[in-house]
């Protein structure tokens, strides 16, 4: 016996193959389509419609990497009565999914540039506010059913792919390369680092 402690990353809408940002023992995913080969840490699901797939605090970690964006922000209820708002529903999701401290890691690409546009999926335009629905005792969706618990640790312009991991950016080259694309408008990602403080 080791004694090594496993500790358990989720990475949603996250293709054949999950990442692990932050280098955590286990890496799952969920995909709505099926895993290349299987995988006990695969699940499939759709998490427009259905709940993440997990019992409550499984997780370290939860990272959604190019996925955000093709959450709808609102959906009429099976029976055409009243409406629904998937991506509120998605991160109380996910707060409920992480353990107490677990991170909530996402790279989505962002309002003003084209990008966020281009794919005709993309139905959730993310800015560089849109964090403050989600973190904080005031956070501005509670107003739409959000009861989710997270703080706000990074919220950012990122380079992508290099933000593909978690760790800041090392190196004065890789931070003015970020700073010049920032300034000029040119970079395509905003970056959400989230703790959830909901209680043990």
């Amino acid at each position: 016996m080791s004694g090594e402690i496993t500790t358990r990353h989720l990475d949603i809408g996250c293709g054949s193959t999950p990442r692990n940002p932050y280098q955590r023992t286990e890496a799952h995913g969920v995909d709505i389509a099926p895993a290349s080969a299987a995988s006990e840490f695969f699940r499939v699901a759709n998490l427009s419609l259905a709940p993440i797939p997990h019992p409550d605090s499984s997780f370290d970690s939860i990272s959604a990497f190019d996925f955000l964006e093709h959450v709808p922000r609102v959906l009429p209820t099976p029976e055409g009565k009243s409406t629904r708002f998937p991506f509120i529903e998605l991160m109380n999701e996910i707060s409920r999914v992480l353990k107490p401290g677990g991170r909530f890691y996402a790279v989505t690409p962002a309002f003003p540039h084209p990008t966020a546009f281009h794919d005709p999926t993309h139905v959730n335009i993310i800015t560089i506010g849109t964090w403050e629905y989600f973190c904080g005792d005031n956070a501005l969706a509670r107003m739409y059913g959000f009861t989710g618990q997270f703080d706000l640790l990074r919220n950012e312009w990122a380079l992508h792919p290099e933000a593909f991991n978690a760790a800041p950016l090392q190196g004065w080259q890789a931070k003015w390369k970020r700073f010049r694309r920032t300034l000029r408008g040119t970079n395509s990602h905003v970056l959400w680092e989230f703790v959830c403080t909901k209680k043990a």
